[in-house]
């Protein structure tokens, strides 16, 4: 959602609308984070033609052949939009297509790839000089959210709603630990402040009933097992919305329009767990504090790589989880892509047997010292590449048609 959705609508912006000239397909590659409904999402946007589901990606890379067994015109670009940067060349090379391939921190391959857009010069540093003309620096494609909100305040009668986002994650292993837990820290929030109103946008691979089903008790042991909130899902006849209503009666609103841009914008703060949501929140310039609970080490199994296949493996993978999660929090490393880019801790981590009580007075703090809030919001704009990038890498797949 965050790269191939602004690229391929700059791609059909630049390029025009007749499929007989530009056809757009779109080959998804396993992830260890997937949720199954990436295709359902690739298919929604109209500017794509065709989608090739991840579970038939090895039998076309290695072999050539596609499960709908597509057709390929004679010349063709393959664009690289995340995965193994291996797979344009060996795609590249089956195909005879020339590649483009958007690099965000590095590149590799160089010799076998046609064109680089780079988010950053400094990736160019270290690129041997006969490579250099095939590199230009386009931007940052996470930076394009920014293009997409409004500006427009939320309001009401008498003043400015103070507006907290909570982002449990889209993964049962997360959902476990975090929705009863935001769900307690909203509850201790909202009764120092009872003007402060909460919403969940919820991830677009992730439905209503699922979602509540994490805040229901007989569902979630961990609820009773820990002592955080409970939550039934409500519907509200009046504006036909969603809302979960725990055991306090604080209603927090559920938003299932993505990607939920404008509505991250309006948050004075989000409470989130790990992964892409921190990227977007960065890239908005969101101020977050990102909560990494440990109560339950075998719930945490979404990292990448090897350690991520181990975690899942079954039978062994609980044994695995736990030993690579006690391993990996006492690295001290950073987890929050913001700090990850800037190298320091500019938005808080919480890392440990997370207590609602605490996190919940370390809302209170910020939501009462709005300039703390306004210089996490500033570094938060600096560690960013500039936007612009999906037109600028357009161009460059433009450029390589030409060729």
């Amino acid at each position: 959602m965050t790269w191939v959705r602004p690229v391929v609508q700059q791609l059909r912006q630049q390029m025009g609308e007749d499929r007989s000239q530009i056809r757009i397909s779109v080959v998804l590659s396993p992830c260890p984070h997937a949720t199954g409904k990436e295709v359902e999402i690739a298919r929604s946007y109209p500017e794509i033609d065709r989608v090739q589901a991840a579970k038939d990606f090895w039998k076309f890379l290695l072999l050539g052949k596609t499960a709908e067994n597509w057709d390929w015109r004679e010349s063709g670009i393959v664009i690289f939009l995340g995965g193994d940067q291996i797979f344009p060349v060996i795609i590249g090379h089956r195909l005879d297509y020339r590649t483009v391939v958007y690099a965000e921190w590095d590149a590799r391959w160089h010799g076998w790839i046609d064109r680089f857009g780079v988010m950053k010069p400094e990736i160019i540093a270290g690129i041997p000089a006969k490579y250099a003309h095939k590199f230009t620096v386009v931007g940052d494609l996470m930076a394009e959210v920014s293009k997409e909100i409004a500006t427009e305040e939320i309001k009401d009668s008498s003043h400015t709603i103070e507006l907290i986002g909570l982002l449990p994650g889209s993964k049962p292993a997360k959902l476990s630990q975090g929705v009863p837990l935001l769900l307690a820290i909203a509850e201790k929030v909202h009764a120092i402040n009872p003007q402060t109103r909460f919403v969940i946008p919820v991830a677009p691979t992730l439905d209503l009933p699922t979602l509540a089903r994490f805040g229901d008790p007989q569902q979630n042991p961990l609820i009773e097992q820990l002592g955080w909130a409970s939550a039934k899902l409500k519907f509200k006849d009046e504006d036909s919305s969603y809302f979960l209503i725990t055991g306090t009666g604080l209603q927090v609103e559920l938003h299932t329009t993505a990607p939920a841009y404008d509505l991250l914008s309006q948050c004075r703060l989000c409470l989130t767990t790990v992964g892409a949501n921190t990227a977007e929140l960065g890239s908005l310039a969101v101020p977050m504090i990102v909560l990494i609970p440990t109560q339950e080490l075998d719930a945490m199994r979404a990292w990448d790589g090897l350690p991520g296949l181990l975690a899942n493996l079954p039978g062994v993978g609980s044994a695995f989880a736990k030993a690579i999660n006690w391993i990996v929090l006492r690295q001290g490393r950073l987890f929050a892509w913001p700090n990850i880019w800037a190298k320091a801790e500019i938005v808080p981590e919480l890392v440990g047997q997370l207590q609602p009580a605490s996190v919940a007075e370390m809302v209170i703090d910020f939501l009462n010292h709005p300039e703390k809030l306004d210089a996490m919001r500033d570094r938060l704009r600096s560690v960013r590449g500039d936007a612009g990038a999906a037109q600028k890498l357009a161009q460059l797949v433009g450029e390589e048609i030409s060729n």
